[in-house]
């Protein structure tokens, strides 16, 4: 087979890769996508001259994987900008960037600045899909001076300099996350553009059909479009109430992976780990609101016990039965930090920061028998009265108990029985089980690990429930 022959079937197969999914579908290409900060960085082999072969077409597709992993919330954010706030069409245009990288990449190699190369390439497919339609001449004419002038002659676009992508990435953010969507739908948006994750992925990570997800993606964008939600940054009058949806959706999707609502598995450290990127980034877009840095404390400090919080047969252990040495130092040295930014720059603490707090004082005790107790007992009671959660108030009977004894918690979980959000939760019936146990009053203690077992969607949490209604 001769070289062309060969070249045009490899540009064939990149593009019938990346359109599977079809338009406004899938981020990515198909494939297995390294994690974020796990992905070794790919050395270039010379891919000029048009010999294709299935171990260079392997590497590209890698490199070009992991490139948009990293790359795909500042390329469609900046699209985004171009294109009026149609983040719809900037995904579309980005992905379209991405084809072209597939199919080109082969031959000339990876270039220097690859989020600038697909930023551009985007901003070209805009150019023409302005010019097909007939609209915005203006508009055209402005773009294509402004890439005249940043790529000059090159055509491989490598000399490019790095675009400041800072502004538009937080508009996106904002955009994504915006309260005129359900908390599921900010969540599935943000997980597509800012984390590039494809369909599937993100609904493996909620255990949801996939065609849900891809709907919820379709519906979350029709429903912008229809808002004509601008792409911007809220004003210092709207700040507060976004940046708590923005945080609300980050901590949704940590929370899914810590502890997952349902399924087989307990942890899903892909969703913690998008959580955490998604935190970092949004702590260097916002170094001066405190309870971003908050929330990114609380997560690193609870990742932290990832390793020691499943045992080798997948079941949970619980927090105090935990090996400690299996704690993960380096995030809980990053989680201190960031708590640290956040106490620096807050006033009054928020409810992030507190909860940030409260992960701290475990983090700093070496075994179970060092923690300070009383101290989280008295977070919780700061964090009840700021939020008047009923579940804050169940996890301050916990702490109570560690600090006082079983009884006293025990007469605080006894208030909350009758508590209306707290009906089918299944943490209620489970900690009043092991107050009950620890009082010696095993019958009952059993009853209610069986009606906990019975509420909870998730299988490791209902065997180990079910082991302990059975007793000893």
């Amino acid at each position: 087979m001769d070289r062309s022959s060969n070249s045009h079937d490899a540009d064939a197969k990149a593009r019938a890769t990346a359109r599977s999914r079809g338009r406004g579908g899938v981020l990515g290409v198909g494939l297995a996508i390294p994690r974020v900060g796990q992905a070794r960085p790919v050395q270039r082999p010379d891919y000029r001259g048009g010999v294709s072969s299935p171990d260079l077409d392997e590497q590209v597709e890698r490199a070009v994987d992991a490139i948009w992993r990293i790359e795909s919330g500042r390329v469609v954010a900046a699209v985004a900008r171009t294109v009026g706030g149609d983040v719809g069409l900037a995904e579309d245009l980005a992905q379209d960037a991405l084809v072209a990288a597939l199919a080109q990449w082969r031959e000339t190699g990876v270039p220097e600045n690859p989020g600038a190369w697909l930023t551009t390439v985007a901003k070209r497919r805009a150019i023409d899909h302005f010019r097909r339609r007939q609209r915005e001449r203006e508009r055209v004419e402005q773009l294509g001076q402004e890439l005249l002038t940043a790529a000059g002659d090159d055509p491989e676009l490598t000399r490019l300099g790095e675009p400041d992508f800072g502004d538009d990435l937080l508009r996106l953010i904002f955009v994504s996350c915006h309260p005129v969507l359900s908390p599921d739908a900010r969540a599935a948006l943000t997980l597509r553009l800012l984390g590039g994750l494809r369909t599937s992925e993100i609904a493996h990570g909620f255990l949801v059909p996939e065609p849900t997800i891809a709907q919820r993606i379709v519906r979350a964008k029709q429903t912008l479009a229809r808002a004509a939600v601008p792409f911007e940054v809220p004003d210092q009058t709207e700040l507060p109430e976004r940046l708590a949806s923005v945080l609300e959706v980050v901590y949704l999707i940590f929370n899914e992976g810590y502890s997952a609502s349902s399924g087989d598995e307990w942890l899903r450290p892909e969703l913690t780990d998008e959580a955490l990127r998604l935190g970092r980034r949004l702590a260097a877009l916002l170094p001066a609101e405190p309870e971003v840095h908050g929330l990114v404390a609380l997560m690193e400090l609870q990742a932290s016990r990832n390793r020691a919080r499943v045992a080798p047969d997948g079941s949970p252990v619980r927090l105090l039965e935990q090996d400690r040495a299996r704690w993960d130092r380096l995030l809980i040295r990053r989680g201190l930090a960031a708590l640290r930014r956040a106490e620096a720059a807050a006033g009054r603490a928020g409810p992030y920061q507190l909860q940030a707090a409260i992960a701290a004082c475990h983090a700093r005790a070496l075994t179970p028998e060092q923690t300070d107790w009383a101290r989280i007992a008295a977070l919780y009671g700061e964090l009840g009265a700021l939020t008047g959660s009923p579940v804050v108030a169940l996890n301050r009977a916990v702490a109570v108990a560690q600090a006082q004894g079983p009884a006293a918690g025990l007469a605080l979980v006894d208030e909350l029985v009758d508590e209306p959000a707290l009906r089918g939760y299944h943490l209620l019936p489970a900690v009043r089980g092991e107050l009950l146990s620890q009082l010696g009053r095993e019958q009952a203690a059993r009853a209610e690990f069986a009606r906990a077992a019975e509420l909870t969607d998730n299988a490791r949490e209902r065997q180990l429930l079910r082991e302990r209604a059975a007793g000893p």
